[in-house]
């Protein structure tokens, strides 16, 4: 009797151990990240303690700390991420937001050249400088602001950032500085990028319309070729950013001058645009810093695109029960998700089975990844895919938990004939389709589609994909089929 009571003991103390073999003696705060994932304690004051925990105990914890004794965020990140892993169902925390981030600066590079001055006339709704009023009160008080008037050249604002948010006639009160009748793009870029510090964030605002001085004669392709070159030139230069497109509309009241043609007045709408630039890892926090919210997802924001961006770690779960399964299947999470002992239909022998993934982290819009052909899908049995956003009439008491931080659906449905097959999902790093939507290859009139394109916009943007493309995919699944 006595050695079948302490049996239980003896397995805990066992138990005790392997777990703190298997974290490197990191037992404990292995228990404390388990227990704030499983209670959904994620806040900020649960990491911090996290850390407090690591700082009082530096020989234990020496490997998550940095040469100067303090903690190294990323090396906590992975290991959260690999405890979250192990949990069934697997869990995420992305703890980006807690773990040392810098307070950022912006830079504000506003464009004043004779096509942009209509953009913000009295009579107008105002969209141009609302935008760039939004920048800049989406970054917290205090914040180090500057604010440059470009065109021929990089000149400072004369007057306080609180002056240019109250300004009703920007246009008006900055007449004078450099020269309208062009703007130096291959300038412009080089010192945006050669001024830039760490955690800085610079914002071009302009309408992306190349016209550089001396091009009397010079055919439409060759001006092109030359935007694109002068794009992916200025680009490759500058290892390691990122760059944000966005596209707003814009009331537009006044005289507009195209390529090599007689200027014409135009009242109606246009397109603006507004490219963030910072480094990587500063706009990977302006996505996830909620000091920053809303700087990547503003009012009023048409189209975006970011490039530079890496292929990226989705969360997903796959939904043993949902509506659209068909067939039978067991799910086993490990190194990859795999479905196992799957039975297809029987009548049609088709297995179907469903994921709900978060692909917030993306910044992506909801028209780019709900298209299924923006996906790429490879399996030994042809399966293919569909995909809906996740909304409040699809969460049930049932799948509340495994739809919990999800924003999408995958359904993905294939003939069960192989033994064995690998899915693999990836949604592939290409400009989006509303970039060659949006681009015109002539200006002279203000008819057909001159409301919503801009002259060369393919060119340009085109150029800076070819110097700052990513992975080729921006993220990718597999999922291992077994019979």
């Amino acid at each position: 009797m006595k050695n079948i009571r302490q049996l239980p003991i003896l397995l805990l103390c066992c138990t005790a151990l392997a777990g703190l073999l298997s974290c490197g003696g990191h037992g404990q705060l292995e228990k404390a990240v388990r227990m704030a994932l499983v209670e959904g304690d994620t806040t900020r004051a649960t990491y911090d303690s996290l850390c407090s925990m690591i700082t009082a105990n530096p020989d234990r914890y020496a490997d998550m700390l940095t040469a100067e004794g303090k903690v190294d965020h990323k090396k906590l990140a992975q290991f959260i991420q690999d405890v979250g892993s192990r949990l069934r169902p697997p869990m995420l925390w992305d703890t980006r937001p807690y773990g040392g981030l810098m307070d950022l600066s912006l830079t504000i590079y506003f464009e004043r050249s004779g096509s942009m001055v209509p953009y913000d006339q009295r009579s107008g709704g105002g969209q141009l400088k609302k935008a760039v009023n939004d920048v800049i009160n989406h970054f917290p008080a205090g914040s180090k602001v500057d604010i440059n008037i470009v065109n021929d050249g990089i000149y400072p604002y004369r007057h306080s950032v609180d002056e240019f948010l109250q300004d009703r006639d920007i246009y008006q009160s900055t007449a004078g500085m450099g020269d309208a009748a062009y703007t130096d793009f291959q300038l412009i870029f080089n010192k945006i990028l050669e001024a830039q510090q760490p955690g800085n964030v610079s914002v071009l605002v302009s309408d992306l319309i190349y016209s550089p001085k001396d091009t009397h004669g010079v055919s439409l392709d060759k001006i092109f070729n030359e935007e694109n070159s002068l794009a992916t030139r200025v680009f490759a230069r500058y290892k390691g950013k990122s760059v944000v497109v966005q596209q707003f509309m814009g009331d537009y009241s006044g005289m507009y001058y195209p390529y090599n043609n007689e200027p014409f007045s135009y009242t109606g709408k246009r397109p603006f645009y507004l490219v963030i630039i910072a480094d990587t890892d500063v706009m990977d926090q302006l996505a996830t810093d909620k000091r920053y919210s809303g700087v990547l997802d503003p009012q009023g924001m048409r189209n975006s695109y970011r490039f530079n961006q890496a292929t990226s770690q989705v969360n997903c779960r796959v939904l043993a029960e949902w509506k659209d399964n068909v067939g039978r299947f067991r799910v086993k999470y490990g190194d990859k998700i795999v479905l196992d002992k799957c039975q297809g239909d029987r009548e049609t022998g088709k297995l179907c089975f469903s994921m709900a993934v978060d692909l917030s982290s993306l910044m992506k819009d909801n028209a780019m990844l709900t298209d299924a052909a923006n996906y790429d899908v490879q399996s030994l049995d042809g399966y293919t895919l569909t995909i809906q956003p996740i909304d409040a009439s699809m969460v049930t008491a049932h799948n509340k938990e495994d739809l919990a931080g999800m924003t999408h659906i995958l359904t993905l449905l294939g003939d069960l004939k192989s033994h064995s097959d690998d899915v693999h999902i990836s949604l592939r790093n290409e400009l989006p389709a509303w970039v060659s939507q949006s681009s015109a290859t002539s200006d002279t009139s203000s008819g057909a589609s001159f409301a919503t394109t801009t002259l060369g916009l393919e060119q340009l943007l085109g150029g800076m994909f070819d110097a700052m493309k990513g992975g080729s995919s921006f993220f990718e699944v597999t999922v291992s089929v077994q019979q």
